[in-house]
Order: structure tokens, then C-alpha cells, then sequence
């Protein structure tokens, strides 16, 4: 398929004119809330919004990670809205959707997504950026696009082999079953299951302990394990021994980082 540049469909929104997501950088962390209520239902300029936030991380050695959350009540993100499957703005949606995926690898900051709720189709593969997936007993997944609408979800079709392992993947797509938050625990959608009242502190915490690291170490080592994935390990192997030797040794923090282990002192990172 052929790639459509979303700029050549619509205008890149800046973040003073986001309507559907609220989006502020502060203390070293990114901060990303869907806020289209009731559903937080995906349209073309709301993943355009998501895709444009994290794209600006990219150079921005400042922050250390990010956290993508919801606003709404009880719901992550209830998919895309149909809308947007009719041609030809299923070629723009598409586009956006694949714009969030990329700017994510590239900018590759650690991201924390928590879910409180339903996060079905677009939403379960929006959950999926995240490195540390939390969520809570009354969080839900599910890929319902082949007996809802008769498509199947791309980016979940691509990215879920690597997460569930291909019979898994199999299972969820093929049939559209809803998956619970202890059964997306189990199969390594979700890192940890924790009691709603205390989800904002589990955030928190993991927060709190990547502010504590090296802001561009903590991108380079994302870097180095998602190239990793599908190669073999020889060509993995000589792909994270070349960033380690030629980009990681070229940063002032590692040298920091040994230097305070021989003083035996906490490193004062300097986040270059």
C-alpha cells in the first residue's frame, strides 16, 4: 500500500489549537490525556493531535518519559469512529495512525500508558505503545474490527505478533473476543493490574523512578531493544553493540555514571 502523507490532506495542528487531547511537558515528563468524551473515540484530527505530541519529543533530550492516559470516565479509548473507514478518509486515518506508531519509534522515550477501562480496537492498539502498560481489574481489551465492521486491524495484525506471540494474536483478532485486565497481564499486554484507587500512584511512582535517569540513555537503550525485535540475533546483537560503542559512549552521562560509582556518589546526570 502505498503511503499518503498526512499533510497532504490536512493541516498539522500545534498544540494551542488541540481540541480532542491535552498535551504539556513538565519536570523532564510528556503528558498526553485523550479527552473526547463520552468514548475517546478516534477521529483523523484527535490521532493527527497524538501523532504531532510525541513527534516533538523527538529532539527533546529534556524528557525522560511519557505518560498516556485518559480523561474519560471508565474508558481508555473506545476505537476508531466509524466515520472514518469511508473512503477516502480511511487513506487519511490510516496515514495519521501511522504517524503516531512512527514518531513513537523515532522518538523512542520510555511511556508509561494507563488504562482505567475500555480500550477496544484503535484504542487496544493505541495501548500497545506502551513500554509499561498498567491497568486496572476493570480494564478491558478487545479487537472487535472483524465481526463489528468486517476489516481487520492493522496496526494490532503488525505489531501484536512480537506482544502476544502469533497464536495469540490469532485468537484475539480472528475472533474479536474481549480480553480482561488479568488475562492481558497473563499473555504480556499489560505489565501490571492494580486496584483503580491506586493507578494514579503507580504512575507516579514509575515516573518518579525514570526522572531519576539519564533522559538520552533511556532513549538509545528503547532504541537498541526495538531494533532488536525480528532480527536475528547475530544482526541484533551487532546492531546494539554498535549503538552502545559509536552513540552511547559519545554521551557525556555514561562517563558521568562511572566517574560517580569510583567517587561513590549519586551521578548528577546532565541528560547529554
Amino acid at each position: 500500500m502505498p503511503e499518503f502523507p498526512i499533510r497532504e490532506f490536512i493541516a498539522v495542528p500545534k498544540p494551542e489549537e488541540f481540541k480532542f487531547i491535552e498535551w504539556k511537558t513538565d519536570d523532564g515528563v510528556a503528558r498526553l490525556t485523550l479527552r473526547r468524551p463520552p468514548y475517546n473515540v478516534l477521529n483523523t484530527a484527535m490521532l493527527q493531535e497524538i501523532a504531532v505530541s510525541i513527534e516533538s519529543l523527538a529532539d527533546a533530550a529534556e524528557v525522560k518519559c511519557l505518560v498516556i492516559r485518559s480523561a474519560c470516565d471508565r474508558v481508555f479509548c473506545g476505537g476508531i469512529d466509524p466515520d472514518e473507514y469511508s473512503a477516502p478518509q480511511v487513506f487519511q486515518m490510516i496515514d495519521a495512525f501511522h504517524h503516531i506508531f512512527v514518531a513513537s519509534i523515532e522518538a523512542s522515550k520510555a511511556t508509561i500508558v494507563a488504562v482505567d477501562g475500555a480500550a477496544l480496537g484503535g484504542g487496544c492498539e493505541l495501548a500497545a505503545l506502551g513500554d509499561i502498560v498498567l491497568a486496572t481489574p476493570r480494564a478491558r481489551f478487545a479487537l472487535p474490527e472483524i465481526t463489528k465492521l468486517g476489516i481487520f486491524p492493522p496496526f494490532a495484525a503488525t505489531l501484536f505478533p512480537s506482544i502476544l506471540g502469533a497464536r495469540r494474536t490469532m485468537e484475539m483478532v480472528l475472533t474479536g473476543d474481549t480480553m480482561t485486565a488479568k488475562q492481558a497481564q497473563e499473555y504480556g499486554l499489560v505489565n501490571r493490574v492494580v486496584p483503580e484507587k491506586d493507578l494514579e500512584g503507580a504512575v507516579e511512582e514509575l515516573v518518579a523512578k525514570l526522572s531519576q535517569q539519564s533522559g538520552p540513555v533511556l532513549q538509545l537503550t528503547k532504541r537498541a531493544i526495538l531494533e532488536a525485535m525480528g532480527k536475528t540475533f547475530r544482526d541484533a546483537l551487532r546492531n546494539t553493540e554498535d549503538i552502545f560503542l559509536n552513540e552511547l559512549s559519545k554521551l557525556e552521562d555514561p562517563r558521568e555514571g562511572l566517574q560517580a560509582v569510583l567517587e561513590k556518589r549519586k551521578p548528577k546526570w546532565k541528560n547529554r
